[in-house]
């Protein structure tokens, strides 16, 4: 193909013809056909790739912007092309509309799917309005026509590279971002691990699953953690935190309501359970309900639906997790939370374990929140002394997991040298306050396995304040075995 071109563009395929010549006779250079220049970028050069069947065009092309100080790759067709993109990190493709065999709007849609980040130019003799609204809704970052101009395609490849830099640099800052956010379970004790067995099991279900524990245990990791192995996987996982939203506003919240509501309800407004649509509605410290909104979620639970506030009916299509630190069952025993609601919500219980009893987790857990505050605050990554860690895996730790994360994260920021000290360590940890008894049991020669099995019962319960859940998954024994022991020994006392 031929075109009719600028004085400047014909001085510049002259050019880039006599170039090509020279680069021929020189040894080690690939052949015309390919026009691959291995040489390296210098600093934040440009790194293109033109594409023409028209040898001419490419050659000029090619020597325009190689004295813009770009790194430019050139192909005679689509394939070569992508083969180029596929093995180099090319920022923009400025390729002809119309070539033999594929198109330049077919290589346009094939490198967005290997490249997205790559930044489509199109050329073409033969522009409409048409084609250029086509090349736009594929992704084209421009579209130009011939003859082409060099200051005009200089500034429009220069444009497209800053841009397609911009969303680079976008989208590495949203995958850092999140890397810091992201919460993991760390941990290998035999107590995490049995919940996790439950929580990995439970997953695939559309059961409703409850997790207990006390504060700063992990329950929301856990109901996270069991999001991403069900089947809503793909959909939103939606947290509420019942303790945090006011009474007054919590049914609102929760399932919508419509314009003019009530007094303030100026529009209408999706609730929770409208946005989890598909995936799953996570409804920590679900103790704090009031007996209204109760009345509404056993509804949800047994028929699928709830109604906004001023609505109509609505098909709830969410999967359930709740989460409390309080004892339902005594809930329900003092009238405060329904026992129809609470055996709906019960069909799966887990128990978060506390800190104290996943003493081995620990120095895990020091070690990953050390990368990730010392990532967070943009400083060389720190490691725990020895000395330090006893005093971290000694403390009572009360406020769980999540205590610990806060003594870490200000830990990192104080700590002036390359290494965890334990003058980095609040006060009360660095004097040992709060560092319980060794959970050790000695028995007597002559002690009976069944005193024996009493006395692991009763301590194991002291250690997880009375949790008999948590103690029945820690000694690997039923709650009705607890019960029972307990009860014979208060029948023989």
């Amino acid at each position: 193909m031929s075109y009719e071109y600028s004085d400047a563009f014909h001085d510049a395929v002259a050019r880039g013809a006599a170039n090509r010549m020279s680069e021929q006779d020189t040894p080690n250079q690939e052949a015309p056909e390919s026009g691959e220049i291995e040489r390296e970028a210098a600093g934040d050069a440009i790194t293109l790739c033109v594409v023409d069947d028209d040898a001419s065009n490419l050659a000029s092309l090619e020597t325009i912007f190689k004295r813009e100080g770009m790194r430019v790759f050139s192909a005679s067709g689509a394939k070569r092309a992508l083969e180029i993109c596929r093995k180099h990190r090319v920022q923009v493709v400025v390729t002809d509309l119309m070539m033999p065999g594929t198109s330049g709007l077919d290589l346009l849609k094939a490198l967005k799917t290997i490249s997205p980040e790559t930044e489509v130019v199109l050329m073409t003799a033969y522009g409409t309005v048409e084609t250029a609204v086509a090349a736009m809704k594929e992704g084209a970052f421009d579209f130009t026509e011939k003859p082409l101009k060099r200051a005009s395609i200089v500034k429009s490849v220069r444009l497209a590279a800053s841009h397609q830099k911009l969303v680079a640099e976008n989208r590495a800052l949203k995958k850092k971002i999140a890397l810091l956010e992201h919460r993991e379970i760390v941990g290998t004790s035999p107590a995490l691990r049995k919940v996790l067995e439950v929580v990995t099991q439970a997953a695939p279900s559309m059961a409703t699953v409850l997790v207990l524990g006390e504060s700063g245990t992990g329950k929301e990791l856990l109901a996270r953690y069991l999001h991403e192995r069900s089947a809503r996987a793909g959909g939103p996982f939606v947290a509420v935190n019942c303790a945090a939203i006011p009474e007054a506003i919590l049914e609102a919240e929760l399932f919508g309501h419509e314009r003019g509501a009530f007094t303030g309800a100026v529009a209408r407004r999706e609730g929770r359970f409208a946005r989890a649509a598909g995936g799953t509605l996570f409804l920590d410290e679900i103790g704090e309900l009031s007996p209204a909104v109760q009345v509404k979620l056993l509804r949800v639970l047994q028929e699928s639906e709830y109604e906004p506030v001023g609505g109509d009916t609505q098909r709830a299509d969410v999967r359930i997790v709740a989460a409390t630190n309080r004892d339902l069952r005594r809930e329900v025993a003092e009238g405060r939370f329904r026992e129809d609601l609470y055996y709906r919500l019960n069909v799966i219980a887990v128990t978060a374990p506390p800190l104290r009893a996943r003493r081995e987790d620990i120095p895990l857990l020091v070690d990953h929140f050390l990368g990730v505050y010392s990532q967070k605050n943009a400083r060389p990554r720190l490691t725990a002394s020895k000395n330090a860690l006893q005093h971290l895996v000694d403390h009572s730790w009360p406020g769980n997991v999540r205590e610990l994360e806060n003594v870490i994260e200000r830990a990192v920021v104080l700590c002036r040298g390359e290494q965890l000290g334990l003058e980095d360590l609040p006060e009360h940890i660095a004097r040992g306050e709060g560092t319980p008894i060794a959970g050790q049991i000695t028995f007597s020669v002559g002690t009976t396995i069944e005193q024996m099995e009493l006395v692991a019962i009763k301590e194991t319960l002291r250690q997880v304040r009375g949790d008999k859940a948590l103690a029945a998954q820690l000694l690997g024994i039923s709650i009705r075995t607890i019960y029972r022991k307990l009860g014979e020994s208060e029948g023989e006392g």
